[in-house]
Parts: structure tokens; sequence; C-alpha cells
């Protein structure tokens, strides 16, 4: 019996170990039935299983045959391979960043028509997001410049259509400081409320900063605590500032109270928006 047990084992061990080796090493398995002589992917081959075959080869970090296998599923209708494309372009990921690029297939994506609720929403409320970001900044040294207008247009069709949180916090700013839009500190409460809701830290903090200006000291600087440790690496820097600087106007007592109200927040799930 206990023969017969170790050489189960054994034969699990090594049906796992085979798999490790075939995710780990997916060029060497499989690019002889996706890539021709030349490095390209052969003709007529079967759009989603380059796209599979691209997300292998990317995460087995093969990012050159992964960009080549993304680009022959995006020609041939894989909006996935065309997302991927668009970020690591964005991002300099397996390529040299090159933000007009991920533009143009960010706008390709935003080109289709995609449900609400579809399984390739994320895709475009991604991609219409990223495009707000590229024309409220603008691309230098390429046909896009800086227009907010245009910025409030992508972020709004995420925000209301796609419920997207970061649009939703955009949203929120723009009418906060009027770009794009005509300023106005209760639409802004508005879009922030809807991102916070979503457990969005920027939107969180700026919500709390509001309330704080506003008069509810208490809430407003609970709901910055609360954001300041949700936040992201990135984001702590700003929304740190932000909530010491109200700390150190608040009363003794008030600061007592949102610190145990922060901590509440933390507990659930939507911090401070209740």
């Amino acid at each position: 019996m206990r023969s017969a047990a170790v050489v189960s084992k054994l034969k699990i061990v090594g049906v796992l170990l085979a798999a490790s080796l075939l995710a780990t090493v997916p060029s060497r398995a499989f690019d002889q039935n996706i890539f021709d002589d030349k490095g390209e992917v052969k003709q007529k081959s079967n759009p989603w299983a380059v796209f599979q075959f691209g997300f292998s080869a990317y995460k087995s970090g093969h990012k050159d045959q992964a960009v080549e296998a993304y680009r022959y599923a995006a020609e041939n209708g894989q909006l996935g391979a065309t997302w991927k494309l668009a970020r690591m372009y964005a991002e300099g990921d397996g390529v040299d960043r090159n933000d007009y690029e991920a533009f143009k297939f960010f706008s390709e994506i935003v080109d289709q028509d995609v449900e609400p609720g579809s399984p390739e929403e994320s895709y475009m409320s991604d991609a219409l997001v990223a495009l707000g970001s590229y024309w409220k900044s603008g691309i230098p040294g390429s046909p896009v410049s800086a227009n907010p207008a245009a910025a409030q247009q992508y972020y709004m069709r995420a925000a209301a259509t796609y419920r997207n949180p970061s649009a939703q916090y955009e949203m929120g700013k723009m009418f906060l400081n009027g770009e794009g839009v005509k300023k106005s500190i209760r639409q802004a409460g508005r879009w922030l409320q809807l991102a916070a809701e979503k457990g969005h830290a920027g939107a969180q903090a700026t919500l709390g900063n509001l309330l704080f200006e506003s008069g509810k000291v208490v809430r407003g600087l609970a709901m910055m605590t609360a954001a300041l440790e949700r936040a992201s690496p990135s984001d702590k820097v700003w929304i740190r500032g932000m909530q010491e600087e109200a700390f150190a106007l608040a009363a003794e007592t008030d600061r007592r109270t949102a610190i145990a109200l922060a901590e509440d927040y933390l507990k659930g799930s939507t911090a401070g928006t209740q």
C-alpha cells in the first residue's frame, strides 16, 4: 500500500512538473505551430489561439513573440490583443514606449461597439480613460495636443456608460477645477462620491477635503485618513500632504473623533461614503 501511494505521488509530481515546464517555455513548445520560417505568424492561424499564445509568451518573458502574436490577433478582431498592445506601448513594456502608438491602438478599441456588461467592457472602459488622459495632457511630437473638452467627452462616456471609477474621479476633478466644463462643486461632489463608493482612494481623499472645507470637519478628515491608508504609493504623497494640512487646522477633539471614524471606515467596504 505504501509503495502504491509513493508511485501515485510521484505521478502527480511528474504531471505538475511537466505542466510547469510547458508554461515556462511556450516558445519552444508551440511557436512552430504559430510562426513561419521568417518569424511571422502563419496566415489563416486561429486569432484566438494566437492571442492565447501571445499571453503565454508574454508571461514567460518572450515579449517579442507576444507582440507579434498580439498584432496578428488584433488585426483579426481580438479586442483583448489590441488592448494588450496599447498597454505595452503606453508602458514601454517589451517595446520602446510610444504614447502615440498606444493612442492609436486605444482608439481602435473605442471605435468598436461594445455593450455595457459584455466580456469586453473592461477593454473599452480602460481605453476611454486612457484616451481621456492623452487628450487632457496631449502627446508631445504628435497630432494629439492638449484638449480638455475632448478629454471630458471620453471620461464622461467611461464614467456614465461603463461606471468606471477612474473616469468618475477624473470627471469630479474636471468639475472641481473647471477643466473642459463649467466649474461646479455640486457636480464634482456627485462624481467623486460615485468613485469613492467603489473604493477609489483619490476620490475619497478629494471628497474628504471638500467636506472638510465645507465645515464637515470630522467626516472630511476621517475620509482623508482612511484614503491615505488605502492609497497606492504614488497617491500617498499628495493625499498625505492634504490630510496633514487638514489635521493641523482641526481641533484636538475633532482629530481624535476623525481617527476613530476612519478606523470604522477602513473596516467597511466603502470608506466614508455612507
